[in-house]
């Protein structure tokens, strides 16, 4: 097995294996491409990142890992600053809103110094569903799902599961109302 097919399975992976330090390039190259853009900015350049056609805005700047494993659905916008750490699948559905300052980070590391130093990293995937709002400068971390219909306040931390059809907020976020 690769270090490619291990990183997007979530098994632990060389994050200095020769072939994803490539990928990683390709994609600064290209962020930086659209990133550099005029205010027309050039979606043909998120196609080639995300390997797919890509129908939806995000504001400059933006930045991710390798884009291949992102999946972004229909009526998706994406206010300034969005990163995203694709080394697992991150799966955006229809009619997403995201606003400034956000992370979506798939990565993690071991606790063990040993392994860490090591360079050993791995990575858990992120799915958030249909017509979700979330708000500025929230984090999102490794392995989490978002149901549908779901407003995630400002400045939260989401460290686990949102079900459908609620608000939640905080640090460590938690749902707050059902709607």
């Amino acid at each position: 097995m690769t270090e490619r097919e291990k990183m997007i399975k979530g098994f632990p992976y060389n994050a200095d294996d020769i072939s994803l330090v490539e990928d990683r390039k390709t994609a600064k190259r290209l962020f930086h491409e659209y990133n550099s853009s005029p205010v027309d900015l050039k979606v043909e350049v998120l196609d080639e990142l995300f390997r797919n056609k890509f129908g939806a805005h995000i504001e400059a700047p933006f930045r991710c890992d390798y884009g291949y494993n992102i999946k972004i659905g229909k009526h998706f916008y994406s206010n300034f600053n969005l990163t995203i750490l694709d080394v697992a699948p991150v799966t955006i559905g229809d009619h997403v809103f995201i606003a400034p300052n956000v992370l979506i980070a798939t990565a993690g590391h071991p606790i063990d110094p040993e392994e860490r130093s090591a360079g050993v990293e791995f990575g858990k995937p992120i799915t958030i569903g249909n017509k979700v709002w979330i708000g500025g400068n929230v984090v999102i971390v490794p392995g989490v799902n978002i149901g549908d219909n779901v407003t995630i306040g400002a400045g939260s931390v989401v460290t686990k599961d949102i079900p459908s059809n609620s608000v939640a907020v905080g640090n460590p976020c938690r749902v707050i109302k059902s709607i």
